[in-house]
């Protein structure tokens, strides 16, 4: 691979290369400088932002707890981030007291781990937070797990063991709290924090030992004095707010210090691989230049240019060892053009003597046949055929001789074919005028009868066209008819659906009517029975009786009124009976009606086609005959043209009998021209086949015969 790139790449292509690989090295360590600088970036970004939410959390800390959630509203996309959501929730749903504080350290810790806060390099940083997230929450709650057990109601003794644990606890998270200030102070190399974190601590320390001192009484003596819980707590709140300070200043710190490394790291590297391009190309096109010049000089030297001039002679590496052998290359090529030059005037001086005696003896035969020719052309000229070459001339002519008496004598011959022929001309020309002058006047004739015939075609196809305009407007006519007629069936077929219906409707009526002429004559029955045993009741069946004689008098005339009802209902049943009859009839009526008028329509539909299809073809036939006519009409005049050529034909064949009258042939008589057929024997010819072809009826010819036409 590597003899691959030697072989084929240039000079300047190989530095370019060894420039590429070291400035995409160059590049490759600068992206991971540069990546590694901005994770470093985002993991102090990170813990910058966790140092914000802390603040925000520890303000509710502070606050009342019905404001917590309002206050936490803000940091919600934070606790998602952190993966302290959950911790939230159950800081917001504390209830107050050492629950709550307990809630509060644990949701601290929790943004500490989720932020990288706990992650933190710097040991000054690492206190700083250790003393913010873990070690002042424990000292507050220990605080409020103090006066929780100053103020209890518990037995003395088990009062006492509890004050004294609280005083272990708060004492140890108090002491680890300033342990961390402490150590966050002695770990930070510019001092700040001390002149941030001294006072507070020093608070902080007074107000514990305070609250301790109260503590220890109240075990001793039994009684619980007065401490001051809300003061310590201030002081906790604000060694808790100078560390978070502090600690905030030093991320920022950092931030910036990332910043500018990364800023110079870029500014580095972007120089170096600026600078190092500026190298590669001065020294490529330095090489590349050298190379190139000597190429050239090369090139002119393998095409024997000694002319050109060979630079950087006084190169003291490899491009002036190649510069020496170059001029003495040079100074070879000057020797061996020299030599040569002599070599070629020798050659030219004896290819010239020799050339001069060739050209003398050409000379003298050149004259010769100059003058030999120059007879033959004479003769030629003065109209004799009949001079040949006889003279002795040189073996290099004697083609030229030959071709010379073979030409004439063909001349010769040919001047008798023509002459023979001249008379023939003159006569078939006088011919062929005295036939085109005939064929004129009858041309003039067709034409003028063509025209006439193409009048009247137009006179019959404007009638033929009108015929068919009638018959499609009788189409027209017919089919509204057929329209109109096939709706009227239509509307009888419903008609007759609808009797039919009608029909059916009574039939029904009448067996409803059936029904109630059985119910009457089953109530008549009914009442009857009831009447009877009326009777039999006697006095107490009176009031029934009268009822059931009523009952059967309006059965009675019930069933009367059923059989009228049905009387009537059976004579409107034959009516409507008939009434269907009839409209069947008229439904028959109409479709035989409908089936004349269809036919009706197809004949004059078939008219019509017809008539159409007659009015196209007339109107071709009159293309047609127009068409002959311009046709005609085109023949008239080229028959006068060629009446005209004919005349002139005739006076150019008397000019070429004039001419050759003056060349000499032989003595022989010239062969006598073949006569072609008279003129007139061909006009007799076309007008018998006009004559057999006038008899043929048009209708007969095939449509063809037309497109041929």
């Amino acid at each position: 691979m590597f003899d691959r790139v030697n072989s084929e790449l240039s000079i300047g292509a190989r530095l370019a290369l060894v420039s590429a690989l070291f400035v995409g090295s160059s590049a490759i360590v600068t992206g991971l400088l540069v990546k590694n600088a901005l994770d470093d970036l985002s993991f102090s970004g990170k813990e910058l932002d966790g140092a914000s939410h802390l603040a925000l959390v520890w303000d509710a800390v502070e606050a009342a707890p019905e404001k917590t959630a309002s206050m936490l509203a803000a940091g919600g996309k934070n606790d998602e981030r952190f993966a302290s959501a959950d911790e939230a929730a159950a800081f917001i749903a504390a209830e107050p007291g050492g629950e709550r504080m307990s809630a509060a350290a644990s949701y601290i810790v929790a943004i500490g781990d989720g932020s990288n806060l706990t992650l933190d390099p710097d040991l000054d940083s690492f206190y700083a937070m250790d003393a913010i997230v873990v070690r002042l929450p424990s000292v507050l709650l220990d605080m409020q797990t103090l006066n929780a057990a100053l103020t209890s109601s518990a037995e003395p003794a088990q009062k006492g063991r509890d004050i004294a644990v609280a005083i272990d606890r708060l004492q140890r998270s108090r002491d680890q709290a300033l342990g961390s200030m402490a150590a966050a102070v002695a770990n930070n190399k510019n001092g700040s924090l001390g002149k941030t974190l001294a006072a507070p601590a020093d608070a902080l320390r007074a107000s514990t030992d305070s609250l301790l001192h109260v503590a220890r009484q109240a075990i001793d003596t039994g009684v619980a004095g007065s401490a001051d819980f809300d003061g310590a707590e201030n002081m906790t709140n604000a060694a808790w707010a100078a560390s978070h300070d502090g600690l905030e200043a030093l991320l920022k710190a950092r931030i910036d210090r990332i910043q500018g490394a990364l800023l110079a790291e870029l500014l580095i590297a972007v120089l170096s691989a600026i600078l190092a391009a500026f190298v590669s190309l001065l020294i490529a096109r330095g090489l590349s230049g050298r190379l190139s010049a000597l190429l050239a000089v090369m090139d002119s030297l393998r095409e024997s240019n000694a002319t050109v001039t060979v630079p950087y002679l006084s190169d003291r590496h490899e491009t002036g060892k190649i510069a020496s052998t170059l001029e003495l290359f040079r100074t070879r090529i000057i020797e061996r053009e020299a030599e040569q030059r002599k070599v070629e005037a020798d050659k030219v001086a004896a290819e010239r003597a020799r050339r001069e005696a060739e050209e003398a003896a050409l000379g003298r035969e050149r004259a010769t046949v100059v003058g030999s020719i120059g007879e033959g052309l004479s003769a030629l000229a003065a109209g004799d055929l009949t001079y040949r070459l006889d003279h002795d001339m040189p073996a290099a002519y004697a083609q030229l001789q030959s071709d010379f008496n073979a030409a004439v004598s063909q001349l010769q011959e040919t001047m008798k074919t023509v002459a023979a022929n001249v008379t023939g001309i003159r006569s078939g020309a006088n011919e062929i005028g005295q036939a085109a002058d005939d064929l004129s006047r009858r041309t003039e004739q067709q034409a003028a009868a063509i025209e006439e015939t193409a009048a009247a075609l137009d006179e019959i196809t404007a009638t033929v066209r009108k015929s068919a305009e009638s018959a499609a407007r009788a189409n027209s006519v017919v089919a509204s008819a057929r329209s109109d007629a096939e709706v009227s069936g239509a509307v009888v077929r419903e008609a007759v659906c609808a009797m039919g219906e009608i029909e059916r409707s009574a039939n029904q009526i009448s067996q409803i009517i059936g029904v109630i002429d059985e119910i009457a004559f089953q109530t008549n029955l009914l009442a009857l029975n009831a009447g009877v045993e009326a009777a039999r009741a006697g006095d107490a069946g009176r009031g029934f009786a009268v009822v059931a004689s009523e009952v059967r008098a309006l059965a009675q005339r019930s069933s009367d009124a059923a059989r009228e009802i049905k009387t009537l209902i059976s004579a409107s049943t034959g009516h409507v009976g008939s009434g269907v009859r009839l409209v069947d009839k008229t439904g028959a009526a109409l479709q035989e009606i409908i089936g004349r008028v269809t036919e009706i329509n197809d004949l004059v539909s078939e008219i019509a086609a017809s008539a159409k299809e007659q009015s196209t073809a007339l109107q071709e036939v009159n293309t047609a005959v127009n068409q002959m006519d311009q046709v005609t009409q085109q023949n008239a005049a080229m028959v006068e043209e060629s009446t005209a050529a004919s005349h002139s034909l005739t006076q150019e064949a008397a000019e070429l009998t004039r001419l050759i009258s003056g060349f000499r042939v032989a003595n022989a008589e010239a062969p006598r021209a073949t006569r072609a057929p008279p003129v007139v024997a061909q006009q007799k010819r076309v007008a018998a086949f006009a004559a057999s072809q006038a008899g043929v009826p048009l209708k007969m010819r095939a449509p063809d015969d037309w497109e041929e036409f």
